[in-house]
């Protein structure tokens, strides 16, 4: 009997334990040395660019970690990097998103407690998970803002490269063949469902083709480096998008965009557009082909 008694009790733990962990999930979370090594990152490419800044961390709700305001940067800047890391670990988006949704019209979002829609706050993500933000206020202008929180929250992630002896089973290879298929109605070239955010494969390539102009797009998380093969365009970067929806998670797309940076681009050309900033095909001329790396 005693036997059967150890059974049924051993069986009741085990059913408590299984239920325990249906409702229980593992959670990572960003430590101070952590706070600390994005603060140093974030610095040195303030630094590097000769700006100002208040840098601010938060852990995924909200709560300061660290803060580190550069010399001759303004003392409300403090108040504002805080406010910042603080909505975009809350909302999970960079801040930018935000602003650029309230000046397209939806105004009823200011009335949100502890909410600050400016560029600049960008959140930390660790193996998927939102661990926290960084906030950045005062610098040279909003897109540095943005730029110094970008290299804050990547810093996180970052791998040291080492030598040794590995095979090359992550190589890509794609022959040249499938490439101009790519081209000839534009395709994407690398993905294979494994674009997610921090993962192994965290960019995708694209071939794409232009024969007219497209919509404005806003890339919430991707930043997108574009590489000319053949043809000119003229494309606008930052300023506001007109007439915005969301036609996707972290994808906005506009009829136009007001202001902005008009550039040429030509048979050679780079350009790098971060995630947040709106830009738009507004002229093609005739066939304009070009790659897309996305990068997360």
């Amino acid at each position: 009997m005693d036997f059967f008694k150890s059974v049924v009790i051993a069986m009741i733990f085990s059913a408590i334990s299984a239920t325990t962990q249906a409702q229980v999930v593992d959670k990572k979370a960003l430590t101070l040395d952590g706070a600390k090594k994005v603060i140093a990152a974030a610095v040195a490419e303030a630094k590097k660019n000769n700006s100002g800044g208040v840098i601010a961390v938060v852990d995924d709700g909200g709560n300061l970690m660290a803060l580190e305001r550069l010399d001759g940067t303004f003392a409300a800047g403090a108040n504002i990097s805080i406010g910042k890391a603080r909505t975009a670990a809350i909302f999970k988006r960079p801040t930018s998103a935000f602003e650029d949704i309230i000046k397209n019209g939806r105004t009823a979002m200011v009335a949100l407690s502890d909410f600050t829609p400016l560029q600049g706050g960008v959140p930390i993500i660790f193996d998927e998970q939102v661990v926290g933000a960084i906030g950045v206020s005062g610098a040279t202008s909003a897109q540095e803002d943005t730029a110094i929180a970008i290299a804050g929250a990547n810093a996180l992630t970052s791998q040291t490269a080492t030598v040794s002896s590995s095979s090359d089973s992550n190589v890509t290879y794609i022959e040249s063949k499938k490439v101009a298929e790519g081209f000839s109605k534009g395709a994407v070239l690398v993905d294979n469902g494994e674009y997610t955010m921090h993962s192994a494969r965290n960019y995708m390539v694209h071939t794409s083709r232009r024969e007219k102009p497209g919509m404005a797009e806003i890339h919430t998380l991707d930043t997108d480096i574009i590489y000319v093969v053949d043809g000119s365009a003229t494309i606008i970067t930052g300023g506001t998008a007109v007439d915005t929806k969301a036609i996707a998670p972290n994808e906005i797309r506009g009829k136009a965009i007001q202001g902005g940076e008009s550039r040429r681009l030509n048979k050679g050309d780079i350009i790098i557009i971060p995630n947040g900033v709106p830009h738009w095909f507004k002229e093609v001329n005739s066939l304009f082909l070009y790659y897309v790396v996305k990068v997360r």
